[in-house]
């Protein structure tokens, strides 16, 4: 499947369109960005940091003051600014990306309130807790909002719950595998059902159409099953050996999908750099056993 611009750029070498009008036709296809495009771009990047920048702002500005603010204070003044985050998406609509940055404001700053709280209360919870209550509390405004950027922060803050929880507590896979091997093999599969369950339910909602997010859940799925690799081939336990079978599993999807079905550069990119990490990893390994063995002898 070619893409648009080596399409176009073919059309131009087989002299369909004038080489002259090679910008024009680029830019009137939207291959590359036109002057208004970039101008709404910038308008975009700098909203967005600036809501961003606010939300942050405040986090920053309790914990300057911390000893001078009392507890009450803390607390009215985040809820204060959740509640006209919310007001503000409420009355936008939720199309409009002011909106968007109101919703994702009010989501980091509920992330300011639990942590405020645990803070102030000292709860005594284990970090994971942290961040699957914060999860589980924004999980209404994800299914509310449908916004690509509240799940993908709701993913995110999954992977850091099973993380911690992890480093925690060693109670699934702990008969199979090590405490390291048990993060990346969890955080491989829950990554990669949500990726395949973005790429199914994209083609039914528009808002998950942006392939940023699929392709951040795609890297972490392949950091996870990569580093699983990795440590067969150094570690060299036939207990691990079904990683083995899960890497090519997950290889030859990935390069069915998106070379055949749908055709993204981005991630066979990625499946390239795995493979490379991989197969340099395994002659370095037995380059190496073989240099001690000879050393030995």
């Amino acid at each position: 499947m070619e893409s648009k611009r080596s399409l176009i750029l073919q059309w131009i070498e087989q002299r369909r369109i004038d080489k002259n009008n090679t910008s024009e036709v680029l830019m009137s296809t939207s291959v590359i960005p036109n002057g208004l495009q970039w101008r709404a771009f910038i308008e975009n990047l700098l909203m967005w940091l600036g809501g961003l920048s606010l939300a942050f702002s405040l986090m920053f500005f309790i914990a300057y003051n911390w000893e001078a603010m009392g507890r009450f204070a803390k607390f009215a003044l985040v809820e204060a600014a959740i509640i006209l985050c919310i007001i503000v998406y409420w009355k936008l609509g939720a199309n409009k990306i002011s909106a968007k940055i109101s919703i994702t404001m009010a989501t980091i700053l509920l992330g300011v309130l639990l942590a405020l709280y645990g803070q102030t209360y000292q709860t005594g919870a284990d970090p994971w807790q942290l961040f699957a209550n914060w999860a589980l509390l924004i999980l209404p405004w994800a299914v509310v909002a449908q916004f690509a950027t509240i799940w993908f922060i709701w993913i995110a803050l999954l992977n850091l719950s099973l993380v911690l929880y992890f480093q925690a507590s060693n109670f699934m896979f702990g008969m199979f595998f090590g405490n390291t091997e048990n993060v990346f093999w969890v955080l491989f599969v829950f990554n990669s059902l949500v990726w395949i369950s973005w790429e199914l339910l994209a083609d039914r909602f528009s808002w998950l159409e942006e392939r940023w997010a699929i392709r951040l859940i795609a890297i972490a799925s392949g950091f996870s099953i990569s580093f699983l690799m990795l440590t067969f081939i150094f570690d060299n336990s036939s207990s691990k050996s079904m990683f083995v079978f899960f890497y090519f599993i997950w290889a030859a999807a990935l390069y069915f999908v998106y070379r055949r079905l749908k055709y993204d550069l981005f991630m066979l990119a990625g499946l390239c750099l795995s493979g490379i990490v991989v197969i340099t990893s395994f002659f370095a390994k037995a380059l190496f056993d073989q240099h001690d063995s000879i050393g030995s002898f």
